[in-house]
Parts: structure tokens; sequence; C-alpha cells
């Protein structure tokens, strides 16, 4: 049996005398080992026992105020598999019936916020570009006050209906913590081969949504869409995922149609 704590999701952020200043990494006293660097707060990359299961996913938090902060949706996902395209459908989209507002994370750039700016998707004082140095998730995991602080503003701001908040890219283990998404997307593509979905990780099992992008590449990269859409139901336990080709529009009013069903049983709003 797992020791008590492996189940133990929460990152107990430790204060500095907890360990010599000098040392790179301690033992907390949930028994992981944490690191702190780029400022970021302490943090372990702790070993994840299972691929995840959807029906074991973390909730939306019922205590939210949504007048403190709109109804928050994260998009996460691997580098170069869609992110930034689906943040600009889904405001072209919905930008025109509801009040949004969007945050970006990179790393070291604010390209992906540029990207929304260039092509017009939100009046540019509604984008917000996060640089976060570091791991992309301990931004929307462990350390989400970066995040928090644009979002709240932009939310009181533009009276907004709902607030978008687009991960770095990052690997299979990352996903959002749920004081930061209401609900999360988590989307990959067909180039990374279909093997992808079985791999599991978090955001792959335990993302409200799965976006599986670019099913135009699937041919030339021998991926195939059968096998990925029998994994992916099998390791969502019945999760929702929706297939797409999100440069094209394919798929994203599906995709709307989820988060907004989310929206309406969150904050007990009407779609318009």
């Amino acid at each position: 049996m797992a020791s008590e704590a492996h189940h133990h999701h929460h990152h107990d952020h430790h204060h500095p005398h907890d360990h010599d200043e000098a040392t790179e990494s301690w033992v907390g006293q949930d028994g992981r080992v944490y690191h702190s660097h780029d400022g970021l707060a302490p943090h372990s990359h702790e070993p994840i026992y299972s691929p995840g299961y959807f029906s074991a996913r973390a909730r939306p938090l019922s205590t939210r105020n949504f007048k403190e902060r709109a109804f928050t949706v994260g998009i996460g996902g691997p580098v170069g598999t869609g992110k930034t395209a689906l943040m600009l459908a889904l405001c072209q989209f919905m930008r025109d019936k509801y009040s949004l507002a969007a945050v970006t994370n990179d790393i070291f750039t604010k390209e992906d916020g540029e990207f929304l700016i260039k092509h017009g998707a939100l009046p540019e004082e509604r984008i917000r570009a996060v640089e976060t140095g570091g791991c992309p998730h301990a931004a929307i995991r462990e350390d989400i006050s970066i995040n928090l602080g644009p979002l709240e503003e932009l939310s009181n701001l533009f009276k907004a209906d709902l607030l978008l908040c687009e991960s770095g890219g990052d690997n299979l283990a990352a996903n959002f913590s749920r004081e930061l998404a209401d609900y999360i997307i988590y989307i990959i593509d067909v180039s990374g081969g279909d093997k992808i979905p079985r791999k599991g990780g978090p955001g792959i099992t335990q993302a409200d949504l799965l976006v599986i992008n670019k099913t135009d590449l699937a041919q030339a990269v021998g991926a195939d869409l059968a096998v990925m859409e029998r994994d992916a139901l099998r390791m969502r336990d019945g999760g929702p995922f929706v297939f797409a080709q999100v440069k094209h529009g394919v798929g994203v009013e599906e995709i709307v149609n989820h988060v907004l069903q989310a929206w309406e049983v969150a904050t007990g709003n009407k779609r318009h």
C-alpha cells in the first residue's frame, strides 16, 4: 500500500528556516524532496504513481467567489500542440457574447500574448502576457500568484464572464491547480504519435476536456486516429475528449460547448 504521502497532492510551501539556505534541495515533512530555483516557491517533482483517473480528478472548488475572479479556463499541453491557436479560436468564438480576458504564460518571452494581440483575439488591454521563468508547471500548479494577480485584475476591470489562462508548454506531468482553473483543457496533437494518449499523465487523464488537435496530420505522421480514440476513452475513464483542427475551426464549437456547459453549472448563469 502506498504511504499516505503519495496520496497527498498539496504542495507544502516550507519556510526558509526549514532547511539550510546553502542546500539545493531538502526533504519536507511529507517525505518529498523539495527544491527551489529561479525565485519559484519550493516545489517537488514528486513521482506520480499512476497515469491518473478522470473520476479521481480534483473537482472544481465549490467555495469559489466568481465576483472576485471570473470563471477561469486553463489551457495546458506540450509545446507546439496548439494552445495559443485554441486561445485565439475561443476568443473569436465567444468575444461577441461574453466579456473575456486572457493571460498567457511563456518561459522567456511574451510571444503568445503578442500573437493574440497581433491577431486581434481581444482588445489589447484585455490580454496580459506573463514571463514565468523556470518550469512552466510551477506557474499553474505551485506558485500560481503570478497568474492570479493579472487574472483578478482583468476580471474586475472588464467585469469578465470568463477568463482564459494559457500555460507555457510543458510535459505530460503538468496540470493546473484548482485554485487557478475552474475548467481545465489539455491539448495534445497527433504529430506526437498515436501513443501519446495512452502514456497518460494528469493532463491527459484528468483534464476536464482532452483535445486531440491537428487530426489532418495523422496520415503524414502515420498516426492512427482509431487507436488514439480507443486509448483516450480508456485512459480517460469515459471523460470527454474532442478531435480537432483548431487552426481550421474544426471541433472548436464542440470545445466551446463543453466550456459553456461547465460555466453554466459553476456560475448558475445561462449561456447567451
